[in-house]
């Protein structure tokens, strides 16, 4: 066991150090906006069925870490690790043509460790929001004026989340968990003219950085009762204290003999302007979800609603001005697995399906953008080895989904999101009475 998590401590090291410094992982432009794309407190196992999570309490004999509702560490029996990767394909569409693109980084990693029957903790990291995108557009500077200019937008970037939390439960029914979270990372947006195939001509690019970091605290409930012998209910309520953060800005102007949107780097000629380090405190939404879920051995069912108070927050710069408006959604998903106690493999497999939609907190060109999804995944248990207590399950998940839309001069993404995770259950950190 102590050569195991070596090995495991080791992985877990690599994986920190490289999802804390990972690229972005977006193709949207719809990521310019606000603190980008943002990702959801969900695993593989919990986005397989839609983002459910809030009232779901376990999905079978494994232990899951439900991070999206802290109360239910309490249900987390044996200490659990899950470390995923993710995959997104994104397909951009306007004006009839269409370009794709793919990103793959290191997802998550994730522990939970069970104190007492009743009450566990867990830690980790995950991604918060991505940015990346990159277009430009044909741009005139007057009716008598016939130079050829585009105006280009390109950004990069993303917030992380690392978080630790504790979840006990309370008499018979009851359980309550919170999360504290430590937001860091580092959101660029670059915009400049550019003149292609214009001797002598220089661009200008003006790059605004924000340096994000703060606290975050989440808060769970979950009630859940035995409907009969074989079927439990759970409902559950999180909220999200809508905590400041600072984000520090800092602004320069340059001219450059490359084009922004053609991603290639070439030397700077001059910088026109520059400042630093203009911090200022922006507050968190409050954001609210409610669910339920009903299940077996065999198969669980349930529905998320949840709201954000994103009109709380805003923020102005030269290049993008908007305003922020609340959002809400919903998610419904199932998982069924056939035979708990069957000998044949695949009955043993959990199979996961869920439906997901989502008007986000972006409004442009007098239209609400909204995030629709049809999500699949499976469960897949790896037999263990003799004479060794520990259980493993590989999860995997993909989102199928539609964002954003054709009218008033939009861009329309289909995209696809996959995630693959690896779980382990073992009985870490416990006294055995012989040796």
């Amino acid at each position: 066991m102590r050569l195991n998590i070596k090995k495991y401590l080791c992985i877990v090291g690599l994986c920190i150090s490289a999802t804390a410094n990972a690229q972005s992982n977006s193709s949207s432009p719809y990521s310019a906006f606000g603190y980008g794309l943002l990702r959801g407190d969900q695993l593989p196992q919990y986005k397989a069925i839609g983002g459910l999570s809030t009232g779901v309490r376990n999905m079978g004999s494994y232990s899951n870490i439900n991070v999206a509702n802290p109360a239910s560490y309490s249900n987390i029996h044996l200490t659990t690790m899950d470390i995923g990767a993710y995959m997104n394909r994104t397909i951009l569409q306007k004006d009839g043509q269409s370009e794709a693109s793919g990103n793959f980084s290191l997802n998550h990693i994730n522990f939970g460790i069970p104190l007492t029957p009743k009450s566990a903790f867990s830690f980790g990291l995950m991604p918060f929001s991505d940015m990346g995108y990159s277009y430009s557009a044909p741009t005139s500077f007057g009716s008598g004026d016939s130079t050829l200019a585009n105006r280009a937008f390109a950004g990069e970037g993303g917030i992380s989340k690392a978080y630790i939390g504790y979840g006990i439960g309370i008499g018979e029914h009851f359980s309550i968990g919170a999360n504290v979270s430590y937001l860091f990372g580092k959101l660029n947006n670059i915009s400049g003219i550019e003149f292609p195939n214009q001797l002598g001509a220089t661009n200008s690019r003006i790059e605004d950085k924000r340096d994000i970091n703060g606290f975050n605290y989440d808060l769970g409930v979950q009630y859940f009762t035995p409907l009969n012998d074989r079927t439990l209910l759970t409902i559950g309520y999180t909220n999200s204290l809508g905590t400041r953060i600072t984000s520090e800005a800092s602004k320069i102007v340059t001219r450059i003999s490359s084009n922004v949107s053609d991603g290639t780097i070439n030397s700077i000629l001059d910088t026109v302007s520059s400042f630093y380090g203009n911090e200022e405190k922006v507050r968190l939404p409050m954001r609210h979800s409610f669910g339920f879920s009903i299940n077996q051995a065999k198969w669980l069912l349930g529905a998320d609603v949840r709201y954000a108070t994103w009109s709380d927050y805003n923020q102005e710069n030269s290049d993008l001005q908007f305003q922020l408006e609340d959002s809400y959604g919903a998610s419904v998903g199932a998982q069924w697995t056939p035979d708990v106690n069957s000998i044949k493999y695949w009955n043993l497999v959990d199979y996961r399906l869920g439906l997901r939609y989502d008007k986000t907190y972006l409004n442009l060109n007098s239209q609400d953008i909204k995030d629709m999804a049809v999500t699949v995944g499976f469960g897949l248990p790896l037999r263990s080895q003799p004479g060794i207590n520990a259980y493993y399950k590989i999860n995997l998940s993909a989102e199928i989904g539609q964002r954003g839309t054709l009218s008033n001069n939009l861009v329309k993404e289909n995209y696809f999101n996959f995630i693959v995770s690896f779980m382990l259950n073992d009985r870490w950190f416990m006294r055995y009475r012989y040796d």
